[in-house]
Order: C-alpha cells, then sequence, then structure tokens
C-alpha cells in the first residue's frame, strides 16, 4: 500500500478565522493595473477569500532566460493580502514560454506518428525532458526564494491540470523513460514476455532497448493490449515523477506551506490514476465541470463523492468549476438558475472545504474568452455574479455554523472505481467497443439515488471491504490481492453485487481461465460462457434484450450457463428461441460462506439497475428504509440527502433531483435556503427545481 503524504490544508491569514475558502483563478496580467483594485472591492463583495495567481504566468515573471520580473506579482499578492483574501500561488510551470521553447524544441512532446505538438496552446511540453525538467525546477527554486516569507501565500498551485494535453508522449526522451520504468516494474525480459503475451504475433523481446513506446502501427491494428495497459501506467507516473520534482523542490525552501495540484476527477475523467496521485498532495484539489442535461447533478454528487474517496475523507479543495458555460464543447450550454449555487454546495455537501471557479474575471481576450466566470462580461449587475455572492454568503454562514468541523457521513453502500479498468477497457480489440468500465459505477450511484439512498464511490485502493454492500460494476480487472479481498469480504459476512465484465481478466489484463467472471465465479454462482454484446451495426443483429422483471438490456449481455446450487435466479431474459437467450438467468443471487451476493449479467442503464434494486437489496438482507415523509419508493428519488457530521454538528444537505417543487419534512434549523422556502409550522422546506436546503440537525 503506497505511503500517503501528511495531510495538511491552507491555513488562514494572520489574524483571520478558518473559513470556508472561496474564490477563483485570478489573472490580474491579462488586465491593466487599473482594474486591479476594482476587482478586489468586487471581490470582497462576493465574500472571495482566496484566489488562485500564476498558472500560467511563465512568460510574464522570467521574461527571457534568467530574467525575473516579480514587481507585478508583488504588487497584486500584496494588494490582496492586505485586503484579507489569500493567495494559492502556482509554480507557473504549465505553460513554457516561447523563448524556451525556441531555445530548445527537444522539450516537446510527440504524439504517435511522431509529429511535435508545437506552441500556441498549453502543456506543450514532455514530462520525461531532462532539458524541461532543468528549467522548470529553476523557476520553482526562484519562486520559492522570492516568496518563501510572503504572509500571504498559503498554499502552492503546482503545475495544472498535469496530463490534460500532455498524458501521451511518444518521444525518444518516453521510449527511455519507458525502458526504465519496465525494467523497475518486472526486473527481466522475461517478466516483461510473460505479462505482455509477447508469443502472441511475435513480438518477443531479447531485451529492455527493444521496448518502444505503442506508437503508430497503422489504420486499423491492435496494439498490444499488456503493452497498451502498462503505457498509461508508465505515463500516469511519469507526470506523477514530474509533479514530485516540482512539489519537493518547493517544499525544500517553504517546508510549512501545504503543496497541491489540480486533478480532473469526473464520471469519464480518468488520464491519469487520481487514486494513487491522491497519496502524493497534502491536500486533493478537482477542477470538475459540469455534465449538460439530465446527468448534470448525479454525475457531478457522484465525482466529488470519488474525489471524497480518494482523499480519504480529509477535506478537500474544489480548484475550479464553472459558474456556466465553458468554451471547449461543441455546444456550450449554460446553467439553469440555481444550480450555481447548488452545485457548490453539492461539492460541499459531499466533502469539500473550498469552493471555486475559473475564473474570476471573464476574459476579453483568448482562447477562454467565452468560458463563463465569476464577474462575467455583463459585469456585477448581472444574475451571474448575484449568485456568485449569494453562494459566498451562504459559504460563510456555514462557516459560521462550524461545518468546517465536519466531514461527510459514510454510507452504508459503497459502489467501488477502478482506473486501471478503465483504462483496459478502452482497448480496440474487446467484445464490443460500446462498454467501457466508467459508464457502470455512475449509473449505479444514479440508481442508488433513485432508491433515496446515497452510495459513496470509492476507488478500489480504498476500504471498500468495510462497508455493508459493495458494488463492483465492471471492475474489468481483478488482481490476485482483490480476488482474495472479494472473496475474504463475501464469507466473512458482506453484501456484495457484481454485475457483467468484472474480473474477466488479472492486472496484467491475462484472462482468467473457465469461464467468467474468472476468479470470483464460486463467490456470485454463476458460469458465463462468452459474452452476447448488442448493436444495430448489422442488420437483424439483436439491440436490446428485455427481463422478465419489465427492465430492457441494452449493449452487453452475459451468456450464464449455469447457477451455483445455492443460488437462485432474480430474473431471467425474455428473447426469440433461436437466440439461445430466452429464459436464460439475467440476475442471479447466490451465498457464499456467511455472505450474499447479487450477479448482473446485463448492463441495464440507470432506470433498469433503479427498478431491480429492491428486489436485489431484499436477496441481500440489506434492509433500506425510506427517507423520512416518503411514503413509497416512487418519491424516494426526488432528494438527494447527504450528511456530514462531526464536531461542528450534524447537518443534511437536501437537494431537489426533479423537474418540480418538492416537499420535505426538517427536523432541525434551514440555516440555508437556495430556492428553497421554509415552512416552520409544518417543520418542512419546499424545495423549488435546482433547489436545495440546508439543514442543522437538532442536538
Amino acid at each position: 500500500m503506497t505511503k500517503r503524504r501528511e495531510f495538511r490544508w491552507p491555513q488562514p491569514l494572520k489574524g483571520e478565522e478558518a473559513r470556508i475558502w472561496y474564490g477563483g483563478d485570478y489573472n490580474p496580467d491579462q488586465w491593466p493595473e487599473s482594474v486591479w483594485d476594482d476587482d478586489i472591492r468586487l471581490m470582497k463583495q462576493a465574500g472571495v477569500n482566496l484566489v488562485s495567481v500564476g498558472i500560467f504566468s511563465w512568460a510574464k515573471i522570467e521574461t527571457s532566460e534568467d530574467v525575473y520580473d516579480f514587481d507585478w506579482l508583488d504588487r497584486v499578492i500584496d494588494k490582496l493580502g492586505k485586503a484579507g483574501i489569500a493567495v494559492d500561488l502556482a509554480s507557473a510551470t504549465a505553460s513554457p514560454p516561447m523563448w524556451l521553447t525556441q531555445a530548445h524544441p527537444e522539450v516537446l512532446w510527440k504524439d504517435e506518428r511522431g509529429d511535435t505538438c508545437w506552441p500556441g496552446a498549453r502543456e506543450h511540453w514532455r514530462p520525461t525532458s531532462p532539458i524541461f525538467r532543468e528549467y522548470a525546477l529553476k523557476l520553482c527554486r526562484a519562486m520559492a526564494k522570492h516568496y518563501k516569507d510572503n504572509p500571504y501565500v498559503v498554499a502552492w498551485h503546482v503545475s495544472n491540470e498535469y496530463g490534460c494535453h500532455n498524458r501521451f508522449d511518444y518521444s525518444d526522451d518516453a521510449m527511455r523513460a519507458f525502458q526504465k520504468w519496465c525494467r523497475k516494474r518486472y526486473g527481466t525480459i522475461e517478466a516483461v514476455n510473460d505479462a505482455w503475451g509477447t508469443a502472441f504475433w511475435a513480438q518477443r523481446l531479447n531485451d529492455f532497448s527493444e521496448i518502444i513506446p505503442p506508437r503508430f502501427i497503422g489504420e486499423g491494428n491492435f496494439m498490444n493490449p499488456g503493452k497498451l495497459l502498462d503505457f498509461k501506467r508508465f505515463s500516469s507516473d511519469a507526470l506523477k515523477d514530474f509533479y514530485r520534482a516540482e512539489r519537493d523542490t518547493l517544499a525544500d525552501i517553504t517546508p510549512g506551506r501545504p503543496l497541491t495540484t489540480n486533478f480532473m476527477v469526473s464520471a469519464g475523467g480518468t488520464p491519469l490514476d487520481y487514486d494513487d496521485w491522491g497519496a502524493d498532495v497534502d491536500f486533493v484539489a478537482n477542477d470538475h465541470y459540469f455534465t449538460p442535461g439530465d446527468a448534470h447533478f448525479d454525475e457531478l454528487a457522484y465525482s466529488a463523492s470519488l474525489c471524497d474517496g480518494i482523499a480519504r475523507r480529509n477535506p478537500w479543495f474544489l480548484m475550479e468549476n464553472s459558474t456556466s458555460a465553458v468554451n471547449w464543447r461543441p455546444i456550450n450550454h449554460r446553467k439553469e438558475p440555481g444550480q450555481l449555487v447548488r452545485d457548490g454546495l453539492a461539492h460541499l455537501a459531499m466533502g469539500a472545504n473550498a469552493i471555486c471557479f475559473f475564473q474570476w474575471r471573464q476574459s476579453k481576450a483568448g482562447a477562454e474568452k467565452f468560458h463563463s466566470s465569476m464577474l462575467p462580461h455583463a459585469g456585477e449587475d448581472s444574475q451571474v455574479f448575484r449568485d456568485v455572492c449569494e453562494l459566498g454568503a451562504d459559504l460563510d454562514r456555514l462557516s459560521g455554523e462550524g461545518l468546517l468541523d465536519t466531514r461527510l457521513a459514510k454510507s452504508r453502500v459503497a459502489v467501488v472505481f477502478d482506473y486501471e479498468s478503465e483504462w483496459a477497457t478502452e482497448h480496440t480489440a474487446t467484445p464490443t467497443q460500446q462498454v467501457r468500465h466508467w459508464t457502470e459505477p455512475v449509473e449505479w450511484f444514479r440508481a442508488f439515488a433513485d432508491n433515496g439512498i446515497t452510495a459513496d464511490i470509492v476507488p478500489i485502493r480504498s476500504d471498500w471491504d468495510s462497508y455493508e454492500a459493495v458494488v463492483l460494476p465492471s471492475v474489468y480487472l481483478l488482481s490476485e490481492e482483490n480476488t482474495r479481498r472479494v472473496r475474504d469480504y463475501v464469507a466473512n459476512g458482506g453484501r456484495l453485487l457484481v454485475t457483467y465484465y468484472t474480473g474477466i481478466a488479472d492486472d496484467r489484463d491475462h484472462i482468467w481461465l473457465g469461464g467468467y467472471p474468472g476468479s470470483i465465479r464460486d463467490v456470485v454462482g454463476v458460469r458465463v460462457e462468452e459474452f452476447a454484446p448488442l448493436g444495430d451495426d448489422f442488420p437483424g443483429t439483436l439491440d436490446h434484450v428485455d427481463l422478465d422483471n419489465g427492465t430492457v438490456a441494452h449493449d452487453f449481455v452475459d451468456v450464464i450457463t449455469s447457477t451455483a446450487d445455492s443460488a437462485r435466479v432474480l430474473a431471467s431474459f425474455k428473447a426469440d428461441p433461436w437466440t439461445g437467450l430466452d429464459g436464460a438467468p439475467a440476475i442471479v443471487a447466490n451465498e457464499y460462506g456467511d455472505g450474499r451476493t447479487v450477479y448482473v449479467g446485463a448492463r441495464l442503464g440507470h432506470e433498469g439497475i433503479a427498478a431491480s434494486l429492491p428486489a436485489m437489496l431484499d436477496s441481500l438482507g440489506f434492509d433500506a428504509p425510506l427517507p423520512d415523509g416518503v411514503a413509497d419508493v416512487a418519491a424516494a428519488g426526488d432528494v438527494l440527502r447527504v450528511r456530514r457530521v462531526g464536531k461542528g454538528g450534524e447537518f443534511t444537505f437536501l437537494f431537489n433531483r426533479t423537474h418540480h417543487a418538492v416537499d420535505v419534512p426538517v427536523d432541525g434549523e434551514v440555516v440555508v435556503a437556495s430556492l428553497a422556502q421554509v415552512d416552520e409550522a409544518a417543520s418542512s422546506v419546499r424545495i423549488d427545481v435546482n433547489g436545495v436546503a440546508v439543514v442543522r440537525d437538532r442536538d
């Protein structure tokens, strides 16, 4: 198990009380100095108490090699600090300046065809370049020495969104680093041959020098899956190694200042193994941008819960989110009224003690000029800025109520997420390209929410086996260690839900033989002989299969050919007889040791899971009482309930998940209400669409 760094949180400025941090990225170098004072006036009006500065300012700070200009940065930090606004100071290394890349084009990363990524955007550097590391660490030392005694700098913001654009590099620097990584991981070239199955297609290696990155191999060809999985692991590690070098350089000079970097955790955000990276930051920080449409709130809550799992229930920092539209989608939908406040409070409910945005003032030029901000183009006389002020007041109120001394309450249910299983399912030679690991965990989170249960989303390395009930949703890779954990958990009385595409291969992406799900067939009491992917890509192919419990399978079905004597079929497939699926088991309950399992052999979507969940939980012996004031299961999912508990008291956050107003009984004081009206006489609150209420529970 990786040793985690000691948790350290940015402390308030001298003379200030600890509050929920609130603010965003601030780019004063994009504006004339005459604007700065007005920025600070409006920040104070909005309740801002922290801004991140200097993230993309390398060219402004080191104007040419070894020529530094800190004067402008000193002035703005001084103005902010004297106004009571703390600074999260960036290492400024995210994007190298033109003078560096012109002198040293060898620091630029190369794609799989060998083409160079030229300057013109950001993150155009390769993490394995010794030359780039030399220049970046020199800047880190200069920044740390200059600001080591500055009282207004409360944290280091190391680089920015590692791997957002430079996740993969196929240069010779990367090749040499990959060879070194493989030697460290495997020890001998024969171990590499075994791990990658190089007997297939005559890919046997004689020496580590023959290892190359998974460069372009021709359209329609298939890369060795073991090699590709390891290259993804290596790429995450290579960026992490670069982060560590920056972190340690800053920490050596400023040992008392906490350091972090901003992750990009979302349902589909898997460029790096953020759970692995979580061990290397003093506090977890995340950038999250909403998914437009029906999944907006649920995906946000899911991702925030995963952040809390990565942080191991320590407070975490929402470093970026958007006040409204982003700029990088084909269609950039705005947020609906109320969603700015609700979204901020949702991250807070899930364990964040800091709510920040990209960015403070909306740019008037550049690639992100249409990205929303706290102070939009329309200025302070705008609904966005009024909502920003409302959220600031809410956070201040909750700080005063003691929320900082609470943590997200542990759920009874955990849904497991695994970065490496996602990477393995991304391969182009799989049973179907319509199935990936990442989609299933979020569907289960939504299905539990539909049934009035707020599940925890936890990384596979975490203590998932301490929960009353656990879901393994399409966890494609199960190592021997995790296989043992599954067996021990269920044998000792655990309740486990397992889905299709789980336990197919070990951590080398070698198939567990004998029928699926490989190493845990006896635990779940089923044997799957083959898969039946679904789709309409050819005329006459099955694109769905009905189940006799009223749900419908899409994309993927298991062909379960036998069940254990201890198993019981909860639902079966209904199909034409010539398909071989009619009457075959679809959902199977089993007993193993002192525990119970349910196996779901099809992709049902969150609606199908939600409809099937009561029967599955009943078969597990898992009692799931309806929330107070809820008369039936159909209404249980109208409100997502999230609790934070601790020395500061107990708080329940109530979020409306519907498109109609909902009335919720409360047992305590409503301390924050956004698009919600309190009826004190009835001890209830009416929460409108996109609304939220925060209740301080009675002692």
